[in-house]
């Protein structure tokens, strides 16, 4: 379409799906160290659930890269 960026022709939903999840990895991550940077103020507790819900994200991210590389047959950056 004449009208749309030039990148959103060239962009698959798997590539796009990748990049959404790893701008939530990205924020995840400065929300833990925000909380590790405030220490003295933050329980042990939630400190551990920040953590364990970044884990989560990242884990889920390479999950998900490594069953979009299965389902295109390894072909991926050709």
């Amino acid at each position: 379409h004449k009208d749309w960026p030039e990148w959103m022709g060239t962009i698959d939903f798997s590539g796009l799906k990748l990049k959404l999840l790893s701008s939530i990895v990205a924020i995840s991550a400065i929300q833990v160290l925000k909380a590790f940077m405030n220490l003295d103020n933050i329980s042990d507790r939630n400190l551990t659930w920040l953590v364990g819900i970044h884990l989560l994200f990242v884990g889920s991210g390479v999950i998900l890269a490594l069953t979009d590389r299965i389902a295109e047959g390894g072909k991926a950056g050709k």
